[in-house]
């Protein structure tokens, strides 16, 4: 259905289509009009799948009805989210879809200083996105007030519970009013994250889109057996195709993420990493230079890559497998958005060999093999125990340098096996090497 069937509002419809979305997301669609009813909602779904503008649109409706006047320090609307950079683009979100209606906004984290973020609320907002330490603070410093909040929003339940966030969040619902409306999102539901949605929320309206295993069918998956020692090669050699023109490079550690954004710079090809480690500044100034094209590669940890919000990621690598195999369906899921085509390559070393074998459980499907000049054979066979990450980001693995398989076939969206560079002439195992970039 186009929009104008969900009753939006002439400010949202101008807003919208500024922006260029004639058509809402499953999830836009399910989730609006029991959200403009004045329901709670529960709804599971993953990053990418719109869920920002599902809940910040009807949001924005029913608080251009609302006549009460601002109120310094006390926002109306609270939206908890558990990474900086998501904050930062849920914010961006408020602005774009709001920019025709009244609405005062403001965004608050840590790890830069906080008088800012203090101005912003003494003024009074309509709309506080919010990570959960700095938003503690800020009210032990009596900076915010929650006896407000008409319309709270839970974004990414469960990356609250992964990163140690839940107690927080219980300390903030506490302090709301007992009347609200509540909305809650979360990709998976874990049984504490279930726990905390039945104290959140009253008589939910649930959505419930895009489940994990339909995720990988719309991306064309490769695994790459290689050895530890021989990653960095084989990151460079597929970087320099021409096709991968943004692409997202997954470490495990960030200390690694570091030092391949270091080695690709090296090889002269633009690269900047994203982690818990950098300044938000800096991180700031990474992810702007990944969206408009100064840097082709972002090298990322899990936590860090949450809150990446792009569309055009054409590639996803993951540098180390993951050892939980839903952040492998959360990482890919970074490319093949809003209705483009993605392509996910997996490096595995013996080490990781184990890692594999859950993934391709999870997903349902094994992963095509693509074949490379530094395919290890000993690799694809190993049948040992995984590593640890520490163990891993300290390199382990073996077997031979410079095997070749034939790729073997799978499922999934096209067939396997074919050499880098997705050209068919000549047999050659990479496309013709391009100037190094600067």
């Amino acid at each position: 259905m186009p929009f104008q069937q969900l009753k939006l509002i002439e400010p949202l419809m101008r807003a919208l289509k500024k922006q260029g979305y004639v058509k809402p997301t499953p999830i836009q669609e399910k989730a609006i009009p029991p959200l403009l009813a004045g329901r709670d909602l529960m709804g599971i779904a993953q990053t990418g799948t719109g869920k920002t503008a599902a809940f910040t649109l009807p949001i924005l409706q029913l608080l251009s009805q609302d006549p009460d006047p601002l109120v310094p320090t006390s926002p109306k609307v609270l939206i908890l989210t558990p990474t900086r950079e998501l904050a930062m683009q849920i914010d961006e979100s408020v602005a774009a879809y709001g920019e025709f209606l009244r609405v005062r906004h403001a965004v608050v984290f840590g790890g830069v200083g906080q008088n800012p973020q203090v101005r912003a609320l003494s003024h009074g907002v309509d709309f506080l996105t919010a990570t959960p330490g700095r938003l503690l603070d800020l009210i032990n410093q009596r900076h915010v007030r929650l006896d407000g909040v008409k319309f709270f929003v839970l974004d990414e339940a469960d990356r609250m519970l992964d990163m140690g966030f839940i107690r927080d969040v219980r300390k903030i619902v506490a302090l709301l009013p007992h009347h609200r409306h509540s909305l809650f999102f979360s990709a998976t539901m874990a049984p504490e994250v279930t726990d905390l949605a039945r104290t959140l929320l009253k008589d939910p309206f649930r959505v419930e889109v895009t489940p994990e295993r339909k995720t990988v069918e719309k991306i064309e998956q490769r695994v790459l057996f290689v050895d530890q020692g021989n990653k960095d090669k084989l990151l460079v050699q597929l970087l320099r195709q021409d096709h991968l023109t943004r692409t997202l490079v997954f470490t495990l550690m960030k200390h690694k993420a570091n030092k391949v954004a270091h080695m690709l710079s090296q090889n002269g090809i633009p690269a900047d990493a994203i982690h818990g480690n950098k300044s938000q500044s800096a991180r700031v100034r990474a992810l702007e230079n990944f969206k408009n094209g100064r840097v082709s590669v972002l090298v990322a940890t899990d936590i860090a890559a949450r809150g990446i919000d792009i569309d055009d990621i054409s590639h996803v690598i993951n540098y180390d497998l993951p050892n939980e195999p839903e952040t492998y369906v959360h990482r890919i899921g970074r490319t093949a958005r809003a209705g483009a085509e993605g392509t996910a390559y997996s490096f595995c070393s013996g080490d990781e060999r184990s890692y594999l074998t859950d993934i391709q459980r999870l997903i349902g499907m094994p992963i095509p093999v693509m074949d490379h000049a530094l395919h290890s054979e000993s690799a694809k066979n190993e049948t040992r125990q995984a590593l640890s990450p520490q163990q891993r980001s300290r390199g382990g693995g073996g077997g031979r340098r410079f095997g070749h398989s034939s790729g073997q076939g799978g499922h999934g969206r096209s067939g396997g096996g074919r050499p880098f560079g997705g050209s068919s002439h000549g047999g050659s195992r990479f496309a013709p090497r391009r100037p190094y970039r600067r």
